[in-house]
């Protein structure tokens, strides 16, 4: 087997394990019993994105992939703190306290 026919099957085995990574995260986030875990869903689906975009970069060899993933990453982390955020101020208005 030559190093080449090595990373195709290897990159196949990740985005196929990748795929279903990123399923379960869609059934927790819709199914999950809470918004934290909602939440938590979505960042780990952020990071399994970025996982699958960088095994079709090293899939097709083309480096412009990774600048998604990185702008992927980026969009996540800001998603993950507005969420976390809007959790806060919830739970602070559940309370009566004043933000």
């Amino acid at each position: 087997m030559s190093p080449e026919q090595f990373i195709d099957w290897i990159t196949l085995a990740s985005l196929v394990l990748l795929a279903l990574a990123l399923l379960l995260c869609l059934v927790r986030i819709v199914a999950g019993p809470s918004l934290p875990d909602r939440v938590l869903a979505l960042d780990t689906l952020t990071v399994v994105a970025m996982g699958f975009v960088g095994a079709v970069a090293v899939r097709t060899g083309l480096a412009l992939y990774l600048d998604i993933a990185i702008a992927l990453a980026l969009l996540g982390f800001l998603a993950t703190v507005a969420l976390a955020r809007y959790i806060l101020l919830r739970s602070r208005a559940g309370r009566g306290e004043a933000g």
